[in-house]
């Protein structure tokens, strides 16, 4: 393999990475991009069991969002001013298992499973959240609860970066005909 090639290839790969940011995030953390508010509305849901939405961080004795039961989809609901860098974090509470569940990292869960995903690409002005409610994380469909937010943006969840994986292989590479040479 030429070095030309290898260039090419690592160019192809910095090229495409914006990409990967545009699919859901599972595990993503929530924050506020802008200081001002943030609105949160309703989507629907497909799950047999209830589930009340609340905002778990900051706290701010909001109470129940929504009822994926009771709550007519299209609700909109006002969370209410935010700084801007504001992490949220949302939790689901399953009325049938007792249950709840949080936004972001899986560490936050009992059962050390992500239990929601976040989508930043959802629409030009909203981001979409969906919770699975199923404790080992069910059927990972994450539409059991889903909503829109106005106003917030994510991070990824660090996982083992693919562009270090190359990098290293790049240099196995390059130590290989190196070798040869």
């Amino acid at each position: 393999m030429t070095f030309r090639k290898i260039l090419a290839a690592l160019g192809l790969t910095l090229a495409l990475s914006p990409l990967a940011n545009a699919v859901p995030i599972l595990g993503g953390n929530i924050f506020v991009t802008e200081t001002g508010n943030v609105t949160a509305t309703y989507l629907g849901h497909t799950a047999g069991y209830t589930n009340e939405l609340y905002l778990y961080l900051p706290s701010n004795g909001l109470g129940i969002i929504f009822n994926n039961h009771t709550t007519p989809v299209g609700t909109t609901f006002d969370l209410g001013s935010f700084t801007a860098g504001t992490e949220l974090v949302f939790a689901i509470h399953v009325l049938n298992t007792d249950e709840t569940f949080y936004s972001g990292d899986a560490s936050r869960n009992a059962d050390g499973i992500a239990h929601a995903v976040v989508d930043t690409e959802y629409s030009a002005d909203a981001a979409y959240v969906g919770f699975e409610d199923l404790f080992g994380g069910g059927d990972r469909d994450y539409d059991d609860v889903k909503f829109s937010f106005t106003n917030i943006g994510t991070t990824e969840v660090p996982e083992p970066a693919p562009l270090a994986l190359f990098a290293l292989g790049l240099l196995g590479l390059g130590l290989a005909r190196r070798k040869h040479s």
